[in-house]
């Protein structure tokens, strides 16, 4: 059978007559350079690959991804499940992740559990049905730590992000929220506070207890009276009502420290509704330090946990793992950092306590 009458290499034809060869001797190079072209080698010249890509588009060839990958032992793609896609923190980690599987010529399929493990369930069988790689995993609140058997038995490479699930060892990627919250709880000590609290977050999953954990040590190493631990849910409507509530109490506190920076800016619009400013009335500390934080008004001071950083050490990790299914298992947590602005009142002296107006 000629090259003129066989499908090739898991293509079809867009007009119905065009072949490898035929885009090989358009593009003025062999049968099978088109053929790494199309499976994306690097194996290829940059010049040669985009003269190849003007013969295909020219010709109107259409690669059939699908039917190739069917004879390929990988796919060269990764499925990401995370909880909350309108958080702006998840759009910054996304972006690491492409980043850093676009160098290696991977591409991300993206999901959207809205914290629900059946959600998530039925993400990870429909992306186990395309073949992906590997997942990139955070896991929604209440997820089965079984999960993490399931996935080794389907032999679907498996690292978590940012929450974690099961027995050690695992793979994972985050940030140590635990120290995160010690260093903003230490900076308003430092300043004075003595009636700190913290809002938001459930017990469900690891990256909650991790902050909780720090907040009741620092309020232990630093002998302070007042502990008030707020659970919510992390929306700015959460940190709105929460400070309302907080401002109604008997003390109320002079200062929060944030599950994140949504939280953080809903507990700022609660104090500007009341007539108070947040950094002069009561000090306010978001986590995560997303883009708006330094733009809000006043800009909030924010522990952060490097999104970015931690998408593109996600991927890393994913391609490794891919690469090495029998390795040692890598947790990789990036220390955060207390990007100090106005919503603490780091440049204002405590000189009179929280005041909340009627």
């Amino acid at each position: 059978m000629s090259d003129k009458t066989r499908q090739p290499d898991g293509a079809h034809r867009a007009s119905g007559n065009v072949t490898l060869q035929d885009i090989a001797a358009h593009a003025g190079v062999s049968r099978s350079t088109v053929s790494l072209v199309l499976r994306e080698s690097p194996l290829v010249a940059k010049r040669t690959r985009e003269r190849v890509r003007r013969s295909i588009k020219a010709l109107g060839y259409v690669y059939n991804r699908g039917a190739a990958a069917l004879r390929a032992t990988r796919t060269s793609t990764l499925g990401v499940v995370v909880y909350d896609i309108a958080n702006p923190f998840f759009g910054a980690m996304v972006a690491g992740i492409d980043a850093a599987l676009n160098r290696e010529g991977y591409v991300s399929f993206l999901a959207n559990s809205e914290d629900s493990p059946e959600r998530q369930q039925r993400f990870l069988e429909r992306m186990r049905e395309h073949r992906v790689d590997g997942i990139l995993l955070c896991p929604a609140e209440g997820t089965d730590p079984s999960l993490v058997a399931t996935l080794e038995a389907w032999k679907l490479p498996c690292v978590q992000v940012l929450r974690h699930i099961g027995t050690p060892p695992y793979d994972y990627a985050g940030t140590d929220f635990r120290q995160g919250v010690n260093l903003a709880m230490d900076h308003l000590v430092a300043l004075g506070h003595e009636r700190i609290a913290f809002i938001g977050g459930h017990t469900e999953h690891s990256a909650t207890r991790e902050r909780w954990q720090g907040y009741r040590e620092a309020v232990a190493r630093h002998g302070l009276g007042y502990q008030r631990l707020l659970r919510s849910t992390v929306t700015r409507r959460d940190g709105f009502d929460a400070i309302q509530l907080l401002l109604g109490e008997a003390p109320p506190p002079t200062a929060v420290v944030c599950h994140n920076d949504l939280v953080a800016f809903g507990a700022m619009l609660g104090l500007q509704r009341r007539g108070l400013t947040p950094g002069v009335d009561c000090a306010v500390i978001g986590t995560d330090d997303v883009e708006e934080a330094a733009l809000s008004a006043p800009a909030l001071t924010s522990i952060a946990t490097h999104p970015y950083a931690v998408g593109q050490e996600a991927a890393r990790l994913a391609l490794r793992r891919i690469q090495n299914p029998d390795g040692v298992r890598e947790q990789v947590v990036l220390a955060p950092q207390l990007r100090v602005r106005e919503s603490c009142g780091a440049s204002l002296r405590l000189d009179r306590p929280l005041a909340p107006t009627p």
